[in-house]
């Protein structure tokens, strides 16, 4: 039902004077109050429209009678959004534009071809369903037949990832609009106005459409918005490059013929476009509210006067262009449509039991097929940063489709521990490129440039500030494999500097890794040599699963990290540790600055006649498992060392597991030798005693020896 467009639309409204009429060349810093009476959709586009319309209204009527009979368990509905919804659309380009629609946009993605019966399989939670394969929420879209990747329920990531994709479309060199939508409540969130920043400032082709029924849930507007009137579109009045519109998303022709001139000012470069759609909210926020219980009975008798389907329909019955009887027939066949659609989902088969760990990672066999450790490293000794710089530019090199970005990482800075550097120089500045200095926005663009099929590989400063990430990271990243059922990956690297040791103070000591190896779905690795961190950040490049790459700031020009620089085809696989030294009398598990630690106190335990095995882990996620047990039957006593604390670190987790499995062969208790259970302080002498100094990890090792 969707309409495309061709690779140019005619501007609709010409510049006019007239007193009441509004002036088309250019909207930025002003409203845009449309004359309805310049431009209508033709009667097939009418009918189209309502048909669409009634069928998302009646998808809500059948939903929430199925939860009353108890048969689902959740429904979010759109009546009283429908038209704008309709508008957007029939006018975008479903074939080539991307869409990030929130929850309650069915008649948005019913208009560019999601069916009624894709809809019930997902209410259902069916194995077929197209969006999730039962395993999100219902109203939760997605589609590969569209570019609609799967949606998560948090509110306000997806205008991050619609940038991304509008960026990606730009670097592409085949410019598309992203389209992407939110409720007004979600305007609150940082991530909207980081999404308006970068789209503003880079002109970049993203339509947001803030569909404005003044309820976040029971919260109305007033205590939302600090824009004029409570205005979305007067909030935004600063941005230059946003075209802004607020109208009455109820009206078809107004949503139509605004949509029509938002994506004609993108098309022609000028940048994104915003339009605030007044609408009403028929249904409480969602089945699991009443809105009764916050609204009173005479807001709602008036909103219900403003239903969009009422005035479409009254309006085409006046200017002819459907009959009493034609509408009767439509509403009858939609209504046995869906109908027939809820049968057959709710026939098809369900999911199995044994496919609910299924795609938390990329199972293609891609990775494995990979060639690993082609050679021994054997080029001149090499410094670990320089490792990871040459990395970077070999992998540029190899892939088209790698962009790096992050702060300050662009020449002639070129990050401030010069990783990055001369990258912006050799590959230019529409490859490597500097930031907006925000987390969130770093990470939430790199996700939405990954789902357009490019390889970002973005750097977070500090492991200390990665925090407003976190949110793209854990709900998106991580989730978007296993949330689509494998249609939809999101293969982000993110490198990121941490550890202590280098008097940081708080605020540039932290590590992270225990933090992310809860989240499933990221890889992690953690490299404590030049070869390896080229290795594993090469391989990291090149696989189809996302990575959190940590560097340890004290590791970067460490002469124990010094190593032979690998060649341009060196790859190292995910989740295979090395044993860095062989013994016999007991096991050290450890990685980053500890392993060093570890390995000069089995030197000097060797004087003592101790035989002391070290393994490195390399990386956390996947975790090698096999060379840890092996390692510890043969010994029969272990320690795990690392510098993060003790409580909730990753040794912990090592702990437990050599603890369920290797029982039978300890001769001594799993010991833990980690940092102390306080924040990092900047003086060399509270840092020392706060992170597991050197004295500290012998004598533990021997303690346990002894034991």
């Amino acid at each position: 039902m969707a309409k495309k467009n061709s690779s140019k639309i005619e501007h609709p409204i010409k510049k006019t004077n007239k007193a009441g009429e509004h002036k088309s060349n250019g909207t930025n810093g002003k409203l845009a109050n449309i004359d309805i009476k310049k431009l209508k959709p033709t009667k097939e586009e009418f009918q189209s429209a309502l048909q669409v319309m009634l069928t998302a209204r009646s998808v809500d009527t059948k939903a929430m009678n199925l939860l009353k009979q108890g048969k689902t368990f959740f429904h979010i509905g759109v009546a009283g959004h429908e038209a704008i919804q309709t508008a957007v659309g029939m006018i975008l380009n479903k074939e080539d534009d991307w869409f990030y629609p929130y929850y309650r946009d069915m008649a948005l993605v019913m208009s560019l071809g999601v069916t009624p019966i894709d809809f019930f399989l997902q209410c259902f939670a069916k194995a077929d369903d197209p969006a999730s394969g039962g395993r999100q929420l219902p109203t939760h879209w997605g589609s590969k037949k569209i570019n609609l990747p799967s949606q998560s329920s948090p509110t306000g990531t997806q205008f991050l990832q619609a940038v991304g994709s509008a960026l990606a479309s730009v670097r592409k060199g085949k410019p598309v609009i992203a389209y992407v939508s939110s409720g007004e409540g979600t305007t609150s969130q940082g991530e909207f106005h980081e999404a308006v920043n970068w789209a503003s400032r880079a002109k970049l082709p993203v339509l947001f459409v803030i569909q404005n029924n003044k309820y976040a849930i029971s919260v109305p507007v007033n205590e939302q918005s600090g824009g004029k009137d409570n205005s979305i579109s007067a909030m935004m009045a600063g941005y230059h490059n946003l075209y802004r519109a607020r109208i009455d998303g109820t009206d078809f022709v107004k949503s139509y013929n605004t949509v029509t001139e938002a994506v004609n000012y993108i098309k022609e470069g000028k940048g994104p476009a915003l339009i605030e759609a007044e609408v009403v909210r028929l249904l409480s926020h969602s089945s699991s509210d009443d809105q009764k219980k916050y609204r009173d009975p005479e807001e709602l008798a008036e909103e219900s006067a403003k239903c969009p389907i009422e005035k479409l329909s009254k309006q085409m019955l006046a200017d002819r262009l459907i009959t009493g009887e034609e509408l009767e027939k439509i509403k009858k066949e939609i209504n046995e449509l869906i109908n027939k659609s809820s049968d057959e989902a709710m026939a098809a088969a369900d999911p199995l039991a044994e496919d609910a760990e299924k795609y938390v990672y990329d199972e293609s066999g891609y990775k494995e097929s990979l060639e690993y450790e082609k050679n021994e490293p054997s080029g001149k000794n090499i410094v670990m940063v320089d490792a990871i710089n040459h990395a970077l530019h070999e992998e540029l090199k190899h892939n088209d489709k790698i962009f790096v970005f992050g702060e300050d990482i662009a020449d002639s800075k070129g990050g401030v521990f010069t990783a990055t550097k001369g990258l912006s120089t050799k590959f230019g500045n529409e490859r490597v490129f500097n930031s907006p200095l925000a987390e969130a926005s770093i990470m939430g663009v790199a996700v939405g440039m990954a789902l357009s099929g490019m390889k970002p590989v973005v750097e977070i400063q500090f492991g200390d500030y990665i925090w407003p990430a976190f949110m793209q990271m854990k709900d998106e990243l991580a989730t978007i494999r296993y949330r689509s059922n494998n249609a939809w990956s999101a293969p982000v690297v993110t490198r990121v500097a941490v550890g202590g040791y280098i008097h940081g103070g708080l605020y540039h000591s932290q590590n992270i890794e225990s933090i992310f190896a809860h989240v499933p779905g990221i890889f992690i690795a953690y490299p404590s040599n030049a070869a390896d961190a080229k290795g594993l950040l090469k391989t990291a490049c090149r696989i189809n699963d996302p990575v959190l790459f940590c560097e340890h700031k004290g590791l970067y020009r460490q002469s124990s990290a010094i190593s032979p620089e690998p060649d341009d085809e060196y790859l190292l696989p995910f989740g295979k540790a090395k044993v860095v030294r062989e013994g016999k009398d007991l096991t050290v598990i450890s990685y980053g600055v500890s392993l060093w630690d570890s390995v000069l106190a089995a030197k000097k335990l060797e004087a003592d006649g101790y035989s002391v095995e070290v393994i490195d882990l390399r990386t956390i996620i996947p975790l090698d498992e096999e060379t840890i047990y092996r390692s510890v039957k043969k010994t029969n006593k272990a320690v795990v060392v690392h510098e993060d604390t003790l409580t909730g670190g990753f040794a912990a987790e090592v702990a437990a597991r050599i603890g369920d499995i290797c029982f039978q062969q300890l001769d001594g208790p799993v010991r833990r030798i980690c940092g102390k259970d306080a924040h990092i302080p900047y003086s060399p002498i509270l840092e020392n005693e706060i992170l597991p100094n050197r004295s500290r990890i012998f004598d533990g090792i021997k303690e346990l020896l002894e034991y």
